[in-house]
């Protein structure tokens, strides 16, 4: 029970501990956009996880449009741009990323309409889909 508590209180630690970037500050949406809800960075789920269940209890499916954010509710929808690289619409399906500067993991799908196979990671700004 000790050791729960305490695995517990880490883990709120380390997701408080995490600064995202001010949207205020951010150019990089588009001039017809609201304000994001976040911006920083993004990162897409490896192939070898296919089929594997998702927090929503979904299997991760590489052809779907769907992310995994730490806070949004599942099935939440959002818009997620990557400047000069693309935008897509997501579904929150999941839970993550948990590594410090990221905000959303997307499905493969969803990292090839922003262009970020080649990169890994990339900075993007995330909005509440219309």
């Amino acid at each position: 029970m000790k050791f729960q508590l305490i695995t517990a209180a880490l883990i709120v630690l380390v997701g408080c501990s995490h600064q995202e970037s001010d949207p205020s500050d951010n150019a990089a949406a588009p001039s017809s956009a609201a304000t994001p809800i976040a911006c920083a960075g993004a990162s897409y789920y490896a192939d070898s996880l296919a089929g594997n269940p998702t927090a929503s209890g979904e299997p991760y499916v590489p052809s779907k449009l769907t992310a995994a954010h730490r806070t949004l509710s599942f099935g939440t929808k959002v818009r997620v741009v990557r400047e000069g690289r693309g935008e897509v619409t997501v579904t929150i399906n999941d839970r993550g990323p948990f590594i410090d500067g990221r905000i959303i993991d997307l499905s493969r799908a969803a990292a090839e309409k922003v262009d970020l196979i080649t990169d890994g990671v990339a900075d993007v700004c995330i909005y509440a889909a219309d």
